[in-house]
């Protein structure tokens, strides 16, 4: 986002840009490639069904960093969804406008190869890789466009903050339980390597249940492995939680402190008590 909140010289009114795939160079390719081959090797058994469905459905592994038209082509006969391309970061509003139209925003650029294990603004993999499969699912499809409209609702209210979380605790970082066990769904967490370990095997975040207000009073960390990760009993179950009008919900939060990252309260349906032990020690993300 600019400082003036205008979009950048090349960019459109709503703020998407030409992929400009033919540009791609021979090297930004093989990173995704890299990253592609090293993250399917470890995702089964580790994400979700629905991502893996849908990593197959679209097929991202053709040619290096994949074309959004072909995507486009495949993903919005499954679901009604496109990809869009955006110079990076966009202003709220634009964002929650294009995912109410069922327009996922997604980084144009690629990171460089001295940086496969972290990258703190989103490229072309975390945003395609990462987001995109899940996208093919109708169920989180319709749940990724009420957060959408949600969000332009927010805007009105001064509670973005607080729908900010909901976003972080599910589309980036959200556990689903299976009864295979528990399955990662989030994007941050699918198109990291360190992450998809972390989050599910490491003993030191807590692994609580979903609850919509819980969630919403939540903190969270951008900077490193969370601290707390929030569980979903099903897609459908998620849907199905948003889907209402949060202004009663909202009112609540305005006279309600929010909740320690690391705290774990009364009420919570606990998956796993963690140590805390990584963030007393101060993190360690790059080395992990």
């Amino acid at each position: 986002m600019s400082a003036d909140g205008n979009p950048p010289p090349d960019a459109r009114a709503d703020w998407t840009i030409d992929q400009d795939w033919a540009a791609y160079t021979p090297a930004e390719h093989a990173v995704w490639t890299t990253l592609y081959e090293r993250q399917t090797k470890l995702l089964p058994g580790r994400a979700c069904d629905a991502f893996l469905n849908g990593l197959h459905a679209l097929d991202l592994h053709r040619g290096g960093i994949p074309d959004f038209s072909r995507i486009n082509e495949e993903l919005t006969k499954l679901t009604g969804w496109s990809v869009v391309a955006v110079p990076g970061l966009v202003p709220d509003e634009v964002f929650f406008e294009h995912l109410a139209n069922r327009r996922f925003p997604a980084g144009q650029f690629i990171r460089k190869p001295d940086e496969l294990d972290y990258l703190e603004e989103p490229d072309v993999f975390h945003d395609v890789f990462g987001h995109v499969p899940m996208l093919t699912d109708p169920t989180f499809a319709d749940y990724m466009q009420a957060y959408g409209e949600g969000g332009l609702r927010a805007l009105g209210r001064g509670q973005l903050h607080n729908l900010a979380r909901l976003y972080w605790y599910t589309v980036e970082f959200g556990l689903l339980q299976t009864p295979e066990g528990l399955r990662i769904y989030g994007a941050g967490i699918v198109s990291s390597r360190a992450e998809s370990i972390f989050a599910l095997d490491d003993p030191s975040p807590n692994r609580l249940g979903f609850d919509l207000e819980r969630v919403m009073r939540a903190p969270y960390r951008i900077d490193d492995f969370q601290q707390v990760y929030f569980v979903i009993p099903s897609l459908q179950a998620l849907l199905d939680a948003t889907l209402q009008d949060f202004g009663a919900l909202y009112e609540r939060l305005t006279r309600l402190p929010d909740i320690p990252i690391e705290a774990i309260e009364p009420g919570d349906e606990v998956f796993t008590v963690g140590t805390q032990a990584y963030a007393r020690n101060g993190g360690r993300l790059a080395q992990y």
